[in-house]
């Protein structure tokens, strides 16, 4: 077994045997998804968001890439496709960090210290400048629609409600095309 497969499993075996929520992806080392809980004394301190990790085959020599899966009002994190501005994440990574630095301490410390001079989201970077305790509120109405207990159940349980992506493009497939593929 190679050194930076050791240090995978390794990594990833620290962050599961705390009390994070993790989940592989097809069990998958490289993919998961960490129930990660808005850190006290911020403005995100009741929420609960689903943060996608993908690990690299070059880790830990390069990051690993961190994504929101439900909503959050923040100016460093992209509302649509929840991607993280993070230097020390996109940056500025090194092997010296492991997965727990980012649940314990790069995500936190982004919660409580948004950017708002490097924004992904310039209506939360404006607000948080020019009107905070508009902006507090902005987050704990995100936090009450999309990152509740409640709201991660329910998303769940409409993305179980929606047909399989692939097994729905075979209704496009008419009878004619399915007759004229068997005469070949």
């Amino acid at each position: 077994m190679s050194s930076p497969k050791r240090r995978l499993e390794t990594d990833v075996m620290k962050l599961m045997m705390t009390d994070y929520n993790v989940n592989l992806v097809n069990d998958s080392m490289h993919e998961f998804v960490v129930k990660f809980h808005g850190p006290k004394n911020s403005p995100y301190e009741n929420g609960v968001w689903k943060v996608r990790v993908e690990i690299p085959s070059a880790y830990p020599y390069k990051s690993p890439s961190i994504g929101f899966l439900n909503k959050i009002f923040h100016p460093n994190i992209d509302e649509t496709s929840g991607s993280v501005c993070l230097d020390v994440i996109n940056q500025t990574w090194s092997p010296m960090f492991d997965l727990l630095n980012v649940f314990e301490s790069f995500l936190p410390q982004l919660l409580h210290y948004p950017n708002p001079t490097d924004p992904l989201n310039g209506e939360a970077a404006a607000l948080l400048m020019r009107e905070p305790e508009q902006f507090r509120t902005k987050v704990k109405d995100y936090i009450q629609r999309y990152a509740t207990e409640t709201a991660l159940k329910e998303a769940e349980e409409s993305e179980a409600d929606k047909p399989d992506s692939d097994l729905s493009s075979l209704d496009s497939f008419s009878d004619d095309d399915a007759t004229a593929d068997m005469e070949l």
